[in-house]
């Protein structure tokens, strides 16, 4: 089956935090001479895609707006259509939720919220987790943006923002409505901009049970890379198992000719 777009996950498949992973100039410009379209599709909603945009032209990368799809941008939607005239939510997350949200009318309060929306947040209080948690007890709309509980760094796995959702379920017995991956919204909008059909579109990730797991619901083909969150024999017990199974992205990006020909 020809491949013709790309959707690569961010953390633990370009870069760790603040290191890159391999070689992304020569990886984005063998993208490039292949003739893929691609998108970058993020649970992370710690930054905007401006923000995502100066850190991978950091890394000697250049991309435009459109090729970034994050939760933050899928969860301020999903509020929208709910509540198109805005207002007031309860945010636990840092400025590319609050930015994102913004976009659409919707503002830091805990008086009468629509919603209490929460992702990773490096400032993490106690008491911004006993308040969210005391409106959700009230019956409040929980959003979660993303259920990834690790994040990948330079030093290891740390807790990610669905630690967190899970530190306010416990506290509350109230599951959040998730918006990142594993659920397909954000691959929709990713397929959207691509101008692609799922078969014709290779998702690459570092997560078997989002990355794989939402983009083999959609009919997607599947490359996972060990490069993250996932251990090879994990990746060998997920089931169905994902199209490819790399060591990073560049050995990805020299399979896609078998991929391409059917013949993997």
């Amino acid at each position: 089956m020809n491949i013709q777009g790309l959707i690569l996950d961010m953390d633990g498949v370009i870069w760790r935090d603040r290191e890159p992973i391999g070689d992304l100039p020569s990886i984005f410009n063998e993208i490039s001479r292949r003739g893929l379209r691609v998108t970058l599709a993020t649970n992370n909603a710690t930054l905007t895609p401006e923000k995502f945009l100066e850190k991978l032209a950091g890394f000697g990368v250049q991309l435009e707006p459109w090729q970034f799809v994050t939760s933050a941008q899928a969860a301020a939607e999903f509020l929208a259509q709910k509540h198109p005239a805005g207002g007031p939510v309860y945010i636990i997350g840092e400025q590319g939720l609050v930015d994102s949200l913004s976009k659409y009318g919707f503002f830091q309060g805990d008086n009468a919220p629509l919603a209490v929306i929460a992702g990773m947040d490096r400032q993490l209080t106690y008491k911004k987790l006993a308040q969210a948690g005391l409106l959700i007890r009230a019956g409040v709309f929980f959003i979660g943006t993303n259920p990834d509980r690790t994040l990948p760094t330079p030093e290891g796995l740390i807790p990610g923002a669905g630690s967190i959702l899970a530190a306010l379920e416990a506290a509350t017995d109230v599951r959040p409505h998730l918006i990142g991956k594993p659920a397909p919204e954000m691959y929709r909008v990713a397929l959207q901009r691509l101008g692609t059909l799922p078969e014709e579109t290779l998702v690459v990730g570092d997560r078997v049970e989002t990355d794989i797991a939402g983009a083999q619901e959609l009919g997607c083909r599947t490359a996972l890379v060990l490069t993250g969150a996932t251990s090879r024999e994990a990746a060998g017990l997920w089931q169905p198992k994902p199209d490819l199974i790399c060591e990073d992205l560049a050995q990805v990006i020299n399979q896609l000719p078998l991929i391409s020909n059917g013949d993997e």
